[in-house]
């Protein structure tokens, strides 16, 4: 299954998370398929950085996000475009068959 998820980076004291694309079988800091962006937790000012394009075409693939990633793609608005997607299949699939 593939995830996306945070990759801590960063000294001691310092995190730094990378949002990545991972297979969910490996270590929580280890190589993952595609980075998304980061989230500085330590900076007010260049908190997120996220490629939303990136991030909902690996959510229509299948990748499951861990909740902080869900977190924060919904600031972007990433998981309301995936629901509109969705929804807007949803309704062609319906008015398809009837």
């Amino acid at each position: 299954m593939v995830k996306i998820r945070l990759n801590r980076m960063g000294r001691r004291h310092q995190p730094f998370y990378r949002i990545v694309v991972v297979d969910s079988r490996e270590k929580r800091s280890g190589k993952y398929i595609e980075s998304l962006g980061y989230y500085n937790p330590i900076d007010d000012n260049d908190k997120y950085r996220l490629d939303a394009d990136k991030a909902l075409e690996w959510l229509l693939k299948g990748a499951q996000p861990t909740d902080t990633a869900r977190s924060i793609l919904s600031k972007f608005g990433v998981m309301k475009r995936l629901d509109e997607i969705k929804y807007e299949k949803r309704q062609a699939k319906k008015g398809e068959s009837n």
